[in-house]
């Protein structure tokens, strides 16, 4: 286990990383099929994963996190997640994630910019938010976590400065791994406080014409923090029109195998002429994996069984040779 090693030296080997368990519905990890799901990712040249899963406020103006709560996994299943990822050879970065149980996706999560009395505020929102997130971190600590991720594309938070500051300090004091924030998309050159965190990541789901532009606008910023960069989340369903539009899992076409291995092509391309990309963490291998005669028609993220998936295993095979 590699917790407590410097982000550099843990990223001195690319992130060949797949997301796993999304999003960590409570009974969904801990059983056979999830067993069998994760030793099948790992045949794909994954040296990382994200155990990601979401704890839920009822909507964007909520101040309260029941992450004990259904829907969310069990602090049983997290753990069980942990040494079922490390028996396989894989290194953990756990992710807690919030969402918004009406739907709203929780970049829009928001309170005033300051407290307003008999109001819900970002004070007592982040008192709760703090809450969930150091649970966890107690828990990536005890189990040997490599890395922490304490929060995901949360864009009208991201303002918050000190509160952010003042959640990493206190992450600091139960967990000794490096700690990550993973912004979205176009907000890498936003984020004002990267030089709290370890690692910069952030959720690359960028038109399949314009990663160049992209990792353009990202590198000054990377260069800048002196930290290492890698995708928390990339990545592009198996769906006509997807390549375009990576980020919406609804939309609306026929399912193509196709379509997801020509984004990865390009995605790869791009990101390893980069030294600065330190790797992927691609979207995301579910607990409750479909079948593999399954796969044609299957139009989400997963690419097992797709024409990505051999593609994947040979980039993520010959990456891991050029550290």
């Amino acid at each position: 286990m590699s917790a407590g090693i410097p982000a550099a030296e843990l990223l001195r080997e690319p992130v060949c990383g797949m997301t796993w368990g999304w999003v960590g519905t409570r009974g969904t990890w801990a059983t056979a099929a999830a067993t069998e799901s994760m030793r099948l990712m790992a045949d794909h040249g994954v040296n990382w994963t994200a155990l990601a899963y979401a704890a839920e406020q009822a909507t964007a103006f909520s101040t309260a996190i029941p992450f004990g709560s259904e829907p969310t996994v069990t602090d049983d299943e997290i753990v069980w997640a942990i040494r079922e990822a490390h028996s396989l050879g894989m290194k953990v970065c756990l992710k807690p994630v919030v969402n918004v149980a009406d739907g709203t996706w929780r970049a829009f999560i928001g309170f005033f910019d300051w407290d307003v009395p008999n109001e819900p505020s970002w004070t007592q929102w982040f008192a709760s938010y703090s809450r969930f997130i150091v649970h966890a971190a107690r828990i990536a600590e005890a189990e040997g976590c490599e890395m922490l991720c304490i929060g995901c594309e949360m864009v009208r938070a991201d303002g918050q400065e000190a509160h952010w500051r003042a959640l990493v300090a206190q992450v600091r004091e139960v967990y000794s791994g490096p700690i990550t924030y993973n912004c979205d998309k176009y907000q890498e050159d936003r984020v004002t406080w990267w030089d709290a965190v370890d690692v910069i990541s952030s959720s690359g789901y960028y038109p399949i014409d314009s990663w160049e532009q992209q990792l353009d606008r990202i590198e000054p910023v990377v260069a800048a923090s002196g930290k290492p960069f890698f995708f928390m989340e990339a990545g592009c369903p198996s769906r006509e029109g997807s390549a375009q539009l990576p980020n919406d899992w609804n939309l609306a076409g026929a399912p193509s195998g196709q379509e997801q291995r020509t984004y990865y092509e390009e995605m790869f391309r791009a990101c390893r002429s980069r030294e600065w990309v330190r790797g992927l963490m691609l979207w995301d291998w579910p607990a409750d994996l479909y079948a593999a005669g399954d796969a044609a028609q299957n139009d989400d993220y997963c690419p097992y069984g797709k024409p990505a998936a051999p593609y994947l295993v040979e980039q993520y095979s010959s990456w891991k040779d050029t550290r």
